[in-house]
């Protein structure tokens, strides 16, 4: 089967993506969706605590808001309900195939158009499209770090986003690993019902309070009914936020928060002993910052050990430390984050020549403004290499992409058969982005991070404000391309 455009991927990307391609007139696409319902990482982390630490206003489509938000912050429920009901009032579930994984996609230069292998069977397993978007997203692949022992576990064991709600955590002996952005969450929302809690903590994480509240009813009357005040409200949110990537990109600024961090710490817990192993010895900033005013408050309590030792082996019944110390457990959840610069998705994907995302990348990946690859024409990606963010909303980044691969359409529309962009406006771009990089907080601030893949470049992030990239995406610039009619 043919299509004009074809998405992978139902997440934020995928489906924001199909709806303005429906706004535009474009309704020849199909969004190709692994999973048995649309949500991405929205679907798949349903952790006990599970939210948002992007405020609501600013964590939803622009062309889509959510009068109805119940918190500044959204739990993840709410999240889910939201992008599905984006799907149903836009009337995408007839593009949407869903338990179907894109097993390979090729671009066939004798055809000038992808060819697309799924995992169905019959008529609907081989797709040819002439676009090819892929908004599979960074957090979709959990890592489970390889331990000495670990299959000689005899209790249960398990991903935070791939949650066990049929495992009954009340009374257990729980092991958590990892104190990222999903820990700082679950952590405080299991721990009064565990017996005992043992955090293995490699690295201490900067956490700010969470300015949270929920919303009002009258505030909800007067989204619903005047829609321009919560544009106003959305805007005076994204402005308030934009302003913290100065401390970002000028690490001196970022001080400042560091005492309201240090504040927060000193306010939640009065061990001075558990107080030094929970404060990070690097520059804030330099790892993810998280929010929260419960993950401190429940580190305190009695029946919770902070373990700072580093982890030697899992044994049947627990896990050993460096220090020869058994911790005896019956289950271990991992918060140990995603494969975020090794995505599996560059594996499947092969350009003009042959090769894989993957093979080209050689372990960095690298995109012109971090939505096409020389070497893969009519090939967008979503959330692609350098464009996380560690101040604000993703969703602005992947809207201001959308608007770029609509103005490659166009473009494709007037009678071009391919573009791709030109090997050396790639090499330019990332260059001016790595250059940018280095005197960052993420550059200086002395820390190890999931930002940086494996060659020691920081692949993932943005290094400046949403507002500026979202100028640069505003026209699809030509001339960076190599256009084949």
């Amino acid at each position: 089967m043919h299509v004009r455009v074809a998405i992978v991927g139902a997440g934020f990307g995928g489906l924001g993506a199909a709806i303005r391609l429906k706004q535009q007139g474009h309704d020849d696409f199909v969004i190709f969706e692994r999973a048995a319902e649309i949500g991405g990482t929205w679907r798949d982390n349903a952790y006990p605590g599970c939210a948002c630490d992007v405020p609501s206003h600013v964590y939803s489509f622009s062309f889509a808001l959510n009068p109805a938000w119940s918190s500044t912050y959204s739990p993840q429920p709410e999240i889910w309900a939201y992008l599905r009901d984006c799907a149903d009032r836009h009337a995408l579930r007839p593009n949407l195939r869903l338990d179907t994984e894109v097993r390979q996609a090729c671009w066939d230069a004798a055809a000038g158009h992808w060819r697309i292998e799924t995992s169905q069977l019959g008529s609907q397993r081989e797709w040819t499209a002439d676009v090819l978007i892929s908004a599979g997203g960074p957090l979709n692949e959990p890592v489970i770090p390889k331990l000495p022992g670990l299959e000689t576990f005899r209790g249960e064991t398990f991903h935070s986003a791939r949650w066990n709600h049929d495992h009954d955590l009340t009374g257990r002996r729980v092991a958590v690993i990892g104190t990222g952005a999903s820990a700082v969450q679950f952590v405080p929302a299991i721990q009064p019902s565990v017996g005992r809690l043992t955090l293995f903590q490699r690295t201490a994480a900067w956490v700010m309070p969470r300015n949270e509240r929920p919303l009002r009813r009258w505030e909800h009357t007067v989204y619903r009914r005047i829609p321009g005040a919560q544009r106003l409200m959305r805007t005076l949110v994204y402005w308030a936020i934009e302003a913290g990537v100065i401390g970002f990109l000028r690490p001196r600024v970022m001080r400042l928060a560091q005492r309201v961090a240090l504040r927060n710490l000193r306010t939640a817990v009065a061990d001075p002993a558990l107080r030094e192993r929970l404060t990070p010895g690097y520059a804030m900033g330099c790892k993810r910052v998280l929010k929260s005013n419960t993950y401190y408050p429940a580190l305190a309590r009695d029946n919770v050990d902070v373990v700072t030792e580093p982890i030697a082996a899992v044994r049947p019944q627990g896990i050993v430390t460096r220090d020869g110390v058994e911790h005896e457990v019956d289950t271990i959840i991992f918060g140990t984050g995603f494969r975020v610069t090794d995505l599996p998705i560059a594996e499947r994907v092969r350009g003009r020549d042959g090769r894989s995302l993957a093979e080209v990348w050689q372990g960095s990946p690298q995109a012109y403004r971090g939505t096409t690859v020389a070497g893969f024409p009519n090939l967008f990606l979503l959330l692609g290499p350098n464009t996380g963010l560690g101040h604000n909303s993703v969703v602005l980044m992947i809207e201001a992409q959308i608007e770029y691969v609509l103005g490659a359409l166009r473009v494709l529309e007037r009678g071009a058969r391919s573009l791709e962009p030109r090997a050396e406006a790639q090499r330019a771009f990332t260059a001016a982005v790595d250059r940018r990089m280095a005197g960052t907080v993420w550059a200086t601030g002395g820390c190890s991070s999931w930002y940086i893949d494996a060659t020691g470049r920081n692949s993932t992030l943005w290094p400046g404000s949403t507002w500026r990239f979202r100028q640069r995406m505003k026209r699809f610039d030509v001339t960076a391309y190599e256009v084949t009619a």
